[in-house]
């Protein structure tokens, strides 16, 4: 039996302060940036042989070691805000984030890569994670992306995936046989990157769609459990990323984009809650439900207060996937107590390490003028 770290991301300030793979081209980024969503935080794995100590090293070995960054989506910025549910959720789900009135949120959006000082470049899976802390109690976390499934349904699996997507050190680039050769015996995997790499890609943070890839179940008031999936839908209309034309782009357009998205005003996010029938996987995260199923709109996520990563804010965060409150519960989907070991693992690490200052610096809030209201975050 694997023995899981002690989450010390439970003990810290609040509020906030306000203050990989080269080579492959758009797989390549696709696999870093999905690979980095599973390294978000791994527990039962297979005993004696694949540990969340070996699965962290591995992303260490795939990116280098920086100080102080967790071990993948290393590059990000603090979002805070709140949530207002409607009500609708409550139908499900006893967690008090679903009952009526504003929850603070502390919250990071992120590139799927493992290295924080590399330049964005538009292929990368984008990520939103979220901490809800309603005043009654009962935490809730998570992390979503911007792909419709994961490339994996198990740990080993992803294991086997990072290890045939490193880079050859003769070459400093992954040797294309062994993705071949890997995608042979895990069709599972071959068919879920058709399904990342068709996805439309949105021209920024800000109008993405951010989905949650494991399964869970919500429990209601009279201890009734269903199936659920979840996501973030942006309220900005949708824009389709356009590929670069000649001019380079700035190595941090991405995140450049959302500070002045934010300086215009908040951003906003329907919570949209996707109900399970009998018969949908809830434990392969490689396989999407079908179409047509019940989705309800739980509420509204707002975002207006953005800064660079420090102290006391979300750089101090572990978001793990299996911190849930009371009306929300964990599934049979295996992914998710490897995430969660791996991710205290990530945590522990960087917790005793120098902290570097981040890549993505926000500018300081100009003061406002008199008699004009100020915007955005």
């Amino acid at each position: 039996m694997i023995s899981k770290p002690p989450d010390r991301s439970r003990y810290r300030l609040w509020p906030p302060s306000t203050g990989v793979l080269a080579g492959l081209g758009v797989t390549g980024l696709v696999l870093a940036g999905v690979a980095g969503a599973f390294a978000y935080t791994v527990g039962l794995l297979s005993p004696g042989a694949l540990t969340q100590t070996r699965i962290v090293d591995r992303f260490q070995a795939v990116n280098g070691i920086h100080p102080g960054f967790r071990r993948n989506h290393a590059k990000g910025v603090c979002v805070t805000g709140t949530f207002a549910g409607n009500g609708a959720g409550a139908r499900l789900s006893r967690a008090a984030v679903f009952g009526s009135g504003a929850v603070p949120v502390v919250g990071r959006f992120a590139v799927g890569i493992g290295k924080p000082f590399l330049p964005d470049t538009g292929a990368e899976v984008r990520s939103l994670a979220l901490s809800f802390r309603p005043a009654s109690g009962g935490e809730w976390r998570t992390g979503m992306n911007d792909i419709p499934v994961f490339p994996v349904n198990t740990a080993d699996g992803f294991y086997g995936l990072l290890a045939a997507s490193a880079a050859d050190p003769a070459t400093g680039k992954p040797d294309p046989a062994q993705m071949t050769a890997f995608l042979g015996t895990h069709p599972e995997t071959a068919r879920a990157l058709g399904l990342i790499k068709a996805r439309p890609v949105s021209s920024g943070f800000a109008d993405a769609r951010y989905n949650g890839l494991n399964a869970f179940r919500f429990v209601d008031s009279s201890g009734a459990s269903t199936p659920v999936r979840w996501s973030m839908v942006a309220l900005d209309p949708f824009v389709a990323q356009v590929p670069p034309s000649g001019a380079a782009r700035e190595p941090n357009y991405l995140f450049d984009g959302l500070v002045a998205r934010l300086q215009q005003g908040p951003l906003r996010y329907r919570l949209v809650i996707t109900v399970g029938q009998p018969g949908d996987p809830t434990n392969d995260a490689t396989l999407p439900w079908p179409a047509g199923r019940e989705e309800i709109d739980a509420g509204t996520l707002t975002l207006d207060h953005v800064e660079a990563e420090g102290p006391g804010n979300c750089r101090d965060i572990n978001y793990d996937p299996l911190v849930l409150p009371d009306g929300i519960a964990t599934s049979n989907d295996p992914l998710l107590s490897a995430r969660s070991a791996a991710y205290s693992v990530s945590f522990t690490r960087r917790a005793g390490e120098p902290k570097t200052p981040s890549e993505v610096q926000v500018p300081a809030r100009p003061p406002a003028t008199p008699g004009v209201p100020a915007t955005g975050g």
